[in-house]
């Protein structure tokens, strides 16, 4: 038994190596990184406002769109200000604690994001298959328990994923080769045999992830199904386009999500493996926003008036 624990390292820091080491290059990581927290978190914190003083957006899709935003905002901020900090200092260390609340925010925001994508599938399929039902189903008592179910999902998912990474023992380097601390990298450093209770999790996740997903897609086949049966074609089209941001962010949630836990290479750094993380890290808070505001006559309107007022 001691001699399986005499290679067993002591972390009390991990260096976060994903950027290279190019000063200037980090330079500009970090202004890229910055603007795109500042467009994300401005955009959110906008649809945020819209639907919270606007009364014509006081309905489920919109507060359940509010609370997309504010994961959005929350999710992007756990990961860039720290690394924009670190690049600006030539600092790339975060302590033991640092990188377990990483882990454990990262995908609690991440698991709320996905069980609120699930609760907006279902609003879309009782707005549409069942209308004259449809302020029965989705009262305002029901909306913010699926929304509270939602959050505490993401917090149970994240305190299972923390438990299973931070239970192993770390054998040599301390280097993550990423620009935050995240699961897939934490898990090379493990010494052999130690990951077994996480990769378990990630198992059981993937099913429930999959079961979800499953439901999802049932919605949108009883949506389809509903749709085709309106005898208009204009009509058909105006009532499918209210599921169109929808659909759009759910995949550009799964195929981000995919790419971080399937498509990547985190035993080496390179500047694919960067722009993958950067990807799917950056790309749904920041684009949520545009997807959501960009095709909504409502939330044009609603802008419109809050400018006129300012």
């Amino acid at each position: 038994m001691p001699e399986k624990l005499t290679n067993v390292t002591l972390i009390t820091t991990f260096l976060l190596m994903g950027f290279p080491e190019d000063q200037v290059l980090q330079r500009l990581y970090a202004a890229f990184l910055s603007l795109v927290y500042l467009a994300a978190l401005m955009g959110n914190l906008l649809i945020i406002t819209l639907t919270t003083i606007d009364q014509h957006l006081q309905t489920p899709m919109y507060f359940f769109l509010k609370n997309l935003s504010l994961i959005d905002i929350c999710y992007i901020s756990v990961t860039v200000p720290k690394s924009v900090m670190n690049s600006l200092t030539n600092s790339h260390s975060i302590s033991f604690m640092g990188c377990a609340s990483q882990v454990f925010l990262v995908v609690f925001f991440f698991g709320a994001e996905f069980a609120l994508l699930l609760v907006m599938s279902y609003d879309r399929y009782a707005a549409i298959c069942c209308p004259l039902h449809y302020e029965a189903i989705m009262n305002r008592g029901a909306c913010v328990q699926m929304v509270t179910a939602s959050w505490f999902s993401g917090g149970v998912y994240g305190s299972i994923h923390v438990a299973g990474t931070f239970s192993v023992h770390f054998c040599g380097s301390n280097i993550v080769h990423q620009f935050f601390c995240d699961i897939p990298s934490l898990l090379t450093l493990a010494c052999s045999g130690e990951q077994i209770l996480e990769y378990v999790f990630i198992i059981v996740s993937c099913c429930f992830v999959f079961v979800c997903f499953t439901l999802m897609v049932a919605s949108y086949a009883y949506i389809v199904s509903t749709v085709l049966r309106i005898p208009s074609s204009q009509g058909r089209f105006k009532t499918f386009s209210t599921c169109i941001p929808h659909l759009t962010v759910v995949t550009l949630f799964l195929s981000s999500g995919y790419i971080a836990y399937l498509g990547l290479n985190s035993k080496s750094s390179s500047s694919l493996n960067l722009f993958m993380s950067i990807l799917y890290s950056l790309l749904p808070p920041s684009f949520n926003p545009v997807i959501y505001s960009l095709r909504n006559r409502d939330m044009k309107g609603a802008l419109g008036k809050f400018l006129v007022i300012k």
